[in-house]
C-alpha cells in the first residue's frame, strides 16, 4: 500500500493473536490489547465521532432551553468559524511532512530509527521524542514522531506494534504540549495586546515565570513524561502479539522523491535555487522584525509564524522548488480528515456558547456555573480541572476554549485567592487529558501514519486512565505550595 494514501484508505489491522500469545504479555500490554480490540470493533471513524458530537451537543442545548432555531443558527454560524485554524492545521501537516521528507531530515530520522533494539524500546523512544518535541511545538511533535514511527516500522526485525507506535507519537498532544512554549493560554496571558479587555481587568498580565516556568509546572511535566513513557513501554505488545505495519497492509516507507531531469527551458526556475534564496531572505527579514518586536519565544509560537518558518525550512532543505513541490503533493492526502471534520468541531463550539436557553444562559455557561458554585480554595484545582477536561472533549481548541472559560474561571480564582498563574496551568494540564481519546488533534498524525483513530485509541485510553488521577492529584498537591498574588496590570 502506498504510504501517501489518507487514513480512510488504510487496510483494517490484523487482529492480535488470541489467548496463548496474549497471556504471555505483561499486565499493561494485555489491558492495552483488550482496549484496542474493543476500539477496533466499536470506535467509529473520526468523521462519525465528530458528527455524533454535534448531535449530543444539540440535544443538550435543547435540554438547556435553547430553541431549534437558535441551535440551527449556531450550527451554521459556527460551521466555518475554525476555517483559519483548519488551514493552519493543514499547513502544520504539510510543512512538517515537507521538512521531514527532505533529504537531510530523512537522514536524521533514519539514524534515530536505528537506535532501538526491540519493538517496545522503539515505542518508548517515539514517546520520548514526541513529548519532548511538544514542549517546543505541538505541530512538530505530531509530524516528526509520526514519520519516525514509519521509519522504525521498516525494521521488520523489531516486530514493533504499529498501533502502539502511533499512540506513542500522539503522547505529546495528550500529555505535555499545553505545559510548554506553545501553550495557547499561557501565550495569551503573557501578552496584554492579545487579551480581551474584560479578561485583562480580571487577570492582569501573567508572564511565563508565573505559568509554564513555575517549578511546580516543570515538575508536573517531568512526572508526566516519565510515567507516559513507562506506560508506553509496558503496554507495547511483544512478539507475535505485535501488529506491525506490514500486517496492517501499510508500506511504511516514506519516499524521498527523486526529481526528474528538466525537459523544457520554461522549467528553469523550478530547478534553480534562485527563488528559494529570495523567498527565504524575505522570511528571514520578517523574522528579525518579529523577534525584535515580540521576542523570540512569543514570535515563534504563533501558528502563522511556525508554519511560515517550517515551509521556508522545507524549501531550503529541498533546495530546488521542484523537489519542494513534489513533497507538498505527497503531503496533501494526509490533510483530508482536517479539512472535512474541523467545520463540525467549529459548529459544536458555537452551539455550546451561542445557543442560549433559559435565563439567556448558554450550555457552556450552565456547566461552568454548576462547577464554580461548589468550589473552595482547596477544591478549585480538582474541580476546575475536571470541568476543563470535560468541556475540552467538545471544544478541542486550546486558545479558543480559554477565551470562553477564562473570564469566570479566573474571576473564581481571584475570589477564592488561588494563584492566578497556577489556575492557567490547571487549565493547561487538564485541557490535554481529553486529547488522548478525542480524534480532533489526531488527524494530522493519522494522515501521516495512514491509520484510523480506532487503531491507537485503545493504547491512548490506557494512558488516560493513569493520567487523569495523576494530573488531578498534582494540580491539587502542587497548587497548595503557591500563594495568591493579586493581578498585575500593564
Amino acid at each position: 500500500m502506498s504510504p501517501d494514501l489518507p487514513p480512510d484508505r488504510a487496510a483494517p489491522p490484523t487482529r492480535a493473536p488470541a489467548s496463548p500469545v496474549a497471556l504471555r504479555q505483561g499486565a499493561m500490554a494485555r489491558l492495552a490489547l483488550r482496549f484496542t480490540a474493543w476500539a477496533e470493533t466499536w470506535f467509529p471513524d473520526t468523521f462519525v465521532f465528530a458528527a455524533v458530537g454535534v448531535v449530543v451537543v444539540a440535544v443538550a442545548a435543547l435540554g438547556n432551553g435553547a430553541t431549534p432555531a437558535a441551535i440551527t443558527k449556531a450550527f451554521g454560524d459556527g460551521f466555518w468559524s475554525l476555517i483559519v485554524f483548519s488551514m493552519q492545521m493543514v499547513f502544520v501537516a504539510i510543512s512538517g511532512y515537507v521538512v521531514a521528507t527532505s533529504p537531510p531530515a530523512a537522514r536524521l530520522i533514519r539514524r534515530l530509527a536505528m537506535i532501538p533494539r526491540t519493538g517496545p524500546g522503539a515505542i518508548a523512544l517515539i514517546a520520548t521524542i514526541s513529548m519532548s518535541a511538544s514542549f517546543l511545538n505541538w505541530g512538530l511533535s505530531l509530524v516528526f514522531s509520526g514519520l519516525l514511527a514509519r521509519a522504525m516500522a521498516t525494521r521488520t526485525e523489531l516486530r514493533m506494534d504499529y498501533r502502539a507506535a502511533g499512540a506513542a507519537g500522539y503522547l505529546g498532544l495528550g500529555a505535555t504540549w499545553a505545559l510548554g512554549l506553545s501553550s495557547s493560554a499561557a501565550q495569551l496571558q503573557a501578552n496584554a495586546a492579545s487579551l480581551p479587555p474584560a479578561l485583562l481587568r480580571i487577570t492582569g498580565v501573567l508572564p511565563f515565570g508565573q505559568t509554564i516556568l513555575l517549578w511546580q509546572s516543570l515538575v508536573m511535566a517531568a512526572v508526566l513524561l516519565v510515567v507516559s513513557v513507562l506506560i508506553a513501554w509496558l503496554s507495547a505488545p511483544r512478539g507475535e502479539a505485535a501488529v506491525t505495519a506490514q500486517h496492517m497492509g501499510i508500506d511504511p516507507q516514506v519516499p524521498v522523491g527523486e526529481v526528474a531531469p528538466r525537459e523544457r527551458p520554461g522549467e528553469w526556475l523550478e530547478y534553480s535555487p534562485f527563488l528559494t534564496v529570495v523567498l527565504v531572505a524575505l522570511t528571514v527579514g520578517w523574522m528579525l522584525q518579529e523577534f525584535t518586536r515580540l521576542g523570540v519565544v512569543v514570535a515563534i509560537s504563533g501558528l502563522n509564524a511556525y508554519n511560515l518558518i517550517f515551509l521556508m525550512l522545507g524549501l531550503v532543505l529541498h533546495w530546488r522548488p521542484r523537489s519542494f513541490l513534489n513533497a507538498v503533493a505527497r503531503a496533501v492526502p494526509a490533510t483530508t480528515g482536517v479539512l472535512i471534520q474541523f467545520p463540525l468541531y467549529g459548529a459544536i463550539a458555537t452551539i455550546m456558547t451561542n445557543a442560549r436557553g433559559w435565563g439567556d444562559v448558554s450550555l457552556a455557561d450552565r456547566i461552568a456555573h454548576l462547577f464554580v458554585s461548589f468550589n473552595t480554595t482547596e477544591s478549585f484545582p480538582v474541580v476546575m480541572g475536571i470541568y476543563s477536561a470535560v468541556l475540552g472533549f467538545f471544544i478541542p481548541s486550546g486558545g479558543g476554549k480559554w477565551i470562553i472559560e477564562a473570564p469566570y474561571v479566573m474571576q473564581a480564582a481571584n475570589e477564592l485567592r488561588v494563584h492566578l498563574g497556577w489556575a492557567v496551568q490547571v487549565y493547561n494540564a487538564a485541557e490535554a487529558l481529553p486529547n488522548l481519546v478525542n480524534p480532533f488533534w489526531m488527524l494530522p498524525l493519522l494522515g501521516v501514519l495512514s491509520i484510523k483513530a480506532r487503531d491507537i485509541v485503545g493504547f491512548s485510553f490506557l494512558q488516560l486512565l493513569v493520567h487523569t488521577p495523576l494530573v488531578l492529584f498534582m494540580l491539587w498537591f502542587l497548587g497548595r505550595t503557591l500563594p495568591y498574588i493579586p493581578p498585575v496590570m500593564p
